[in-house]
């Protein structure tokens, strides 16, 4: 039995230390605490298995507490609790109480879910369509339906199989007045349009049709078999043909439906996808082992994953949603007991919570949360593969979010010469050119790579400290870097970030021996990456970018050096007056034809050095590299 208390307010706003003595002052048992603003408003509702422990932790230090938690805190100005009997009771209070109230910091899942119809409108040529409401038409409805994803992609399914239009022609009227569209040349429509059926052709496909949105698509197998057995015996050769591909098109749907299908008949699968600041619960619903439904919800700053996922799956069924057997979820659930309990339940029957490993449950687990990036990446006009990617990366790498900017380093030379890097970023996992650059190394001469890429690193947070107020260029902090190499260049360049006081997370991209990324090395060791394909395929990406462009620099240079070790064999030329040489004129070739006079427009090239020029090209002209 639930025991009710309320602390009172006074005028004065009450300080953060004054609600941590009321906190301190909870009994250490079961029950559920409402947080209050100055209007007396609740804004959150929470569960405790010991009132003091958790309602306190509010009011210590706020530095361990998450964004949301901070924000929620700075509003709060007064508590009420209510005691119960047990950890279990105090859940089914707390779902009542945030159905109640609708709290602002209780992540809520706005439920639009209505009913869903198959509508078949009267006349001679009736047509077929997924609709949200029941209107007094006339028309024929089969429902309702709680899933309009179910009857949207069931209708679909259907006009392809027994080739019925999907447009808004009105028929007869509209009967030979055009050309058919593709959808009958891809033997996805017969055309009423253009008269290639008769009414009766049409109305028996409809009467099909409607029996396959009805029942048992077996038994409608069974049904089309007879008939286009019989249509055989009578020789309408023709007839039997389409009713052959209607019951081809019916398997290929069935075979459609057990790829995306589980092997357990009745199940939901709950998955979540992140971007840096926005997430997204996707959950699959499966009935009689095939995918009936799809949800999502997308909302803003939670907590740790593991209460999210508690506290979704509680509002979930909260909302009347029918609890299957079997809750498969993408990673672990805070008081999964509880909440097993709780939907044993509300079910009637044991639930089981699972979180696969491997096999078929990991595949729809995958393919959920793939439909939460999706739906996350279009909800802020983002590339859905990108945002799956990142999700996974952040995932795979520990990371508090998926990191928005991305910079990788890579070092190039040749036996120690023309020694370069490259940097590239990719923002929202995908290529932003703009803000690529390259270095020079300048620290030292011959091969280092560690050493290069300390170097290179210091000089790129050297200029964050310089640019930041900027916001551009390397003005902007990245949240992850990448290293190629292992874990020699991550140890090189980690005490460069932490010396600038930066907590930006270091890995390198390891390649195996035939050049291919194999894992991610860290100062802790290595991770293997094969087993994650969308984060693979990103570091790989991001491994072959950088390298691409640091080497294409390195060319670049090494072909300068080449032509300024050239122009330095002659005689009065030095490194400054090559470089001039190769500026004013940019090629070899255009200074090997260029006159006396010519040369002279060079900064720095007076007559007698121009001359020695000119002559040298006259004497050497087998020798010397025409293109720059």
């Amino acid at each position: 039995m639930a025991t009710f208390f309320f602390f009172m307010k006074g005028g004065i706003a009450t300080e953060l230390a004054d609600l941590r003595k009321k906190a301190m002052a909870l009994p250490k048992t079961p029950g559920v605490y409402l947080m209050k603003n100055d209007k007396g408003k609740i804004i959150y509702v929470g569960k405790a298995k010991a009132l003091k422990n958790r309602v306190s932790q509010y009011f210590g230090s706020q530095n361990n507490h998450s964004v949301k938690v901070r924000r929620m805190v700075e509003n709060v100005n007064d508590f009420d609790y209510i005691l119960t009997d047990s950890e279990f009771e105090a859940l089914v209070l707390e779902c009542s109480l945030i159905k109640q109230y609708s709290p602002k910091y209780n992540i809520l899942l706005k439920d639009d879910k209505g009913y869903s119809y198959i509508r078949i409108t009267k006349g001679e040529w009736p047509k077929i369509s997924a609709v949200k409401q029941k209107l007094n038409d006339g028309a024929r409805y089969i429902g309702p339906y709680t899933s309009s994803f179910s009857v949207s992609s069931s209708v679909d399914e259907a006009l392809k199989i027994f080739m019925l239009p999907h447009c808004n022609k009105s028929f007869p009227r509209e009967i030979g007045k055009g050309r058919p569209c593709l959808n009958y040349f891809i033997k996805q429509c017969s055309a009423p349009c253009a008269g290639k059926v008769t009414c009766e052709e049409y109305n028996e496909a409809v009467e099909s049709a409607v029996k396959f949105l009805q029942g048992d698509s077996s038994k409608i197998v069974a049904e089309l078999t007879a008939e286009m057995e019989e249509a055989a015996e009578n020789l309408e050769f023709e007839k039997a043909a389409k009713l052959r591909d209607r019951i081809n098109s019916i398997k290929k749907v069935n075979e459609k439906q057990k790829v995306a299908g589980s092997s357990v008949k009745e199940q939901d699968v709950f998955a979540i996808a992140q971007s840096e600041d926005k997430f997204c619960l996707s959950v699959l619903r499966f009935f009689d082992g095939r995918l009936r439904d799809n949800e999502w919800f997308i909302f803003d700053e939670i907590d740790s994953l593991p209460e999210t996922r508690h506290e979704l799956i509680t509002r979930f069924y909260s909302m009347g949603r029918t609890v299957p057997k079997y809750v498969t979820v993408d990673g672990e659930v805070s008081d999964a007991e509880l909440l097993n309990a709780w939907l044993s339940q509300l079910a009637g029957k044991k639930v089981e919570i699972n979180i696969p490993q491997r096999g078929r449950q990991l595949e729809l687990v995958t393919m959920c949360r793939n439909n939460a990036s999706q739906k996350l990446a279009l909800s802020m006009g983002r590339n859905g593969k990108a945002t799956a990617a990142l999700d996974e990366l952040a995932r795979l790498l520990n990371l508090q979010k998926p990191p928005v900017f991305i910079e990788s380093y890579d070092i190039s030379h040749t036996a120690g010469s023309d020694n370069v890097a490259g940097m590239v970023v990719f923002k929202n996992g995908l290529p932003y050119k703009k803000n690529y650059r390259r270095f020079s190394i300048k620290g030292f001469s011959g091969q280092d790579d560690y050493a290069s890429m300390a170097e290179v690193i210091s000089r790129r947070l050297n200029r964050y400290v310089e640019e930041k107020d900027t916001e551009e260029g390397f003005g902007i902090l990245p949240d992850l870097i990448l290293l190629d190499g292992g874990i020699g260049q991550v140890n090189a360049v980690l005490p460069i970030v932490r010396a600038f006081g930066f907590d930006i997370p270091v890995y390198g991209m390891v390649k195996d021996n035939k050049h291919r990324t194999r894992a991610v090395a860290f100062d802790g060791g290595e991770i293997a990456i094969n087993s994650k394909r969308q984060a693979f395929t990103l570091i790989s990406t991001i491994q072959e970018e950088v390298h691409r462009y640091s080497v294409a620099y390195h060319h670049q240079k090494h072909k300068k050096s080449m032509f300024n070790a050239t122009l330095t064999k002659i005689e009065g030329v030095g490194e400054k007056k090559s470089k001039a040489l190769l500026k004013h004129f940019k090629t070899i070739s255009a200074i090997k034809t260029a006159s006396v006079d010519e040369l002279c427009k060079a900064e720095g090239i007076n007559r007698s050095t121009a001359q020695k020029v000119y002559d040298y090209f006259r004497k050497n002209v087998d020798n010397i590299p025409s293109k720059m």
